[in-house]
């Protein structure tokens, strides 16, 4: 651990996550108040703010994990705790930030029609790159297992060009006035980039001790990956968000998070193959996550849509959801229900 400086125990990587913590709390300000000046400086209007330079900020910790394990082989446990982290992103983050909120918390119109539906967009994009891999590079039938290449990988990605052709089109609709008297803009720039530098060092020591604490008391990797390291990779996300809820800012909460979704699935996971060529990608267990991450997000678009806002009892609704997805998470573990295949 830490280049053995420090001994692997139990009590140690307690003291290491309860730090990490800490400095993700000091880095996700960083990065929020920078973005926030930045988005005034260049004139974003606020569900940009969130859906683009907030959620790429908060979710390099998931993009770090996606290469890191496309790196070392074990691709499956990336995009298990991906999409596990993505369920958590839509039904805890917004719930969090229901309460958190002075009141219900406010979605819009931009929140609901086109952030949202272009993320159910982005989640079955990814299935049907999934499902090009199964179909021309065959793996193995049981599991279904294929291999994504470089050329269906591009898939994802020429939508999320789609995507940010979309949020420059929104920029010149808005026309925001610009704040820039008093902005040192090479400052924010340099504090939105150690903001970045932190979160990234502090979430990996982070996911480092949760999986050693996982290890040493018997938790199943796989119900670790989609739920322990996928909550403990969305902590930026989660703080970032329920900061921005408390100071009314409802459509920068919201289009954080699904922002940050839309990054993960289409970029994420896509570069992760980029880097190393081609990886192999358990269809039988990635496409029932994925079936559960669609069910999660028109369960958020409902309770978003009813009154444009987010209520405390459809924020209990959303946390109620996500523990059942735990459950059933835990039942296919020990061999309760067999929905995935290859687990």
């Amino acid at each position: 651990m830490l280049g053995g400086i420090l001994p692997d125990a139990p009590v140690v990587h307690a003291a290491v996550i309860a730090v990490a913590t800490g400095a993700i709390w000091v880095g996700s300000g960083w990065l929020e108040e920078a973005a926030e000046t930045l988005s005034q400086y260049y004139g974003l209007p606020a569900v940009v703010q969130g859906s683009i330079v907030v959620a790429v900020g908060s979710s390099f910790p998931e993009f770090a994990s996606v290469v890191v394990t496309a790196a070392t082989g074990v691709f499956d446990m990336g995009v298990g705790a991906l999409v596990g982290s993505a369920i958590f992103n839509v039904l805890v983050i917004p719930a969090l930030s229901g309460f958190g909120a002075d009141g219900d918390l406010e979605a819009s119109r931009a929140i609901v029609y086109k952030e949202a539906q272009f993320y159910m967009i982005a989640v079955s994009a990814l299935v049907v790159t999934f499902s090009l891999a199964v179909i021309y590079y065959p793996v193995s039938s049981d599991p279904i297992v294929g291999e994504l290449t470089r050329p269906v990988a591009a898939i994802p990605l020429a939508l999320y060009g789609l995507y940010l052709f979309i949020q420059y089109e929104e920029v010149g609709d808005a026309a925001v006035d610009r704040v820039r008297e008093g902005v040192d803009i090479r400052r924010e720039w340099g504090r939105l980039a150690a903001g970045l530098l932190l979160i990234g060092v502090a979430v990996e020591r982070l996911v480092g001790s949760v999986e050693s604490l996982g290890a040493t008391f018997g938790v199943p990797e796989f119900l670790a990956g989609v739920t322990i390291v996928a909550a403990a990779t969305s902590l930026p996300d989660a703080l970032v968000s329920v900061r921005t809820a408390r100071e009314g800012r409802g459509g920068t909460s919201l289009g954080n998070v699904l922002g940050s979704n839309t990054f993960d699935l289409l970029v994420a996971i896509p570069v992760g193959v980029l880097i190393v060529g081609s990886v192999d990608v358990n269809f039988s267990t990635a496409v029932p996550m994925l079936g559960v991450l669609t069910v999660a997000t028109v369960l958020l678009f409902a309770a978003l849509r009813t009154g444009l806002s987010l209520t405390e009892r459809e924020s209990s609704a959303l946390l109620i959801a996500y523990l059942l997805f735990v459950a059933w998470v835990v039942a296919e573990t020990v061999g309760a229900t067999s929905v995935l295949r290859g687990v």
